[in-house]
């Protein structure tokens, strides 16, 4: 897979610890559908051209599959599948962000399948808003912040809840119980 941009892993620390200067950081910013959301630009390693994807049986519908990256295996979630919005279509301009999170430590690396990639920007800490408690169509433990560019309001992910492999593997588990259920039903 050909990698569009990639850092190092040294970058690679929380993006919420970039925001909370009182200077400027640096986002990714991305579409999914007709929205413009953004990743804090040191949470990302590297973004590649989508390719397929391995199907994993009985994961949660937000993971799509997942990728070998160098010989690592990397699950790819499809963000609009776990906003709970259609799942997205892939185009031309369809593009994988490749995120580390922390979880009780350590390190994981997770996919983001997104429908294209805009710019990389820098958002002085003074131009990012509080989550808003209500009316956003994204969960509010998801959102870092709201940045404003150009005056227009951009979400900023929280990429630590948004991927949690925790609650992942919880939708993965209540996906198995109702697929059983579904079962026993028909069967029944």
């Amino acid at each position: 897979m050909n990698a569009l941009i990639q850092t190092s892993d040294k970058q690679a620390v929380s993006a919420s610890a970039a925001h909370s200067s009182s200077e400027s950081a640096q986002y990714l910013t991305f579409m999914l559908g007709d929205e413009v959301l953004a990743i804090g630009i040191l949470a990302i390693k590297e973004i590649i051209e989508y390719q397929g994807l391995t199907v994993v049986p009985m994961m949660p519908e937000c993971i799509r599959g997942v990728i070998n990256l160098r010989g690592a295996v990397v699950p790819v979630m499809d963000l609009a599948a776990r906003f709970a919005r259609q799942a997205a279509a892939v185009t031309k301009r369809t593009c994988v962000v490749i995120v580390e999170v922390d979880a009780h430590g350590e390190r994981h690396d997770i996919g983001v399948m997104v429908d294209a990639v805009n710019a990389v920007v820098d958002i002085p800490a003074t131009e990012i808003e509080a989550a808003p408690t209500f009316g956003a169509k994204i969960r509010s433990d998801f959102i870092s912040g709201m940045g404003k560019i150009n005056g227009k309001f951009v979400i900023i992910l929280n990429v630590n809840h948004v991927l949690s492999p925790e609650e992942i593997g919880t939708l993965a588990e209540v996906n198995a119980s109702v697929r059983k259920d579904s079962d026993e039903i028909i069967a029944g």
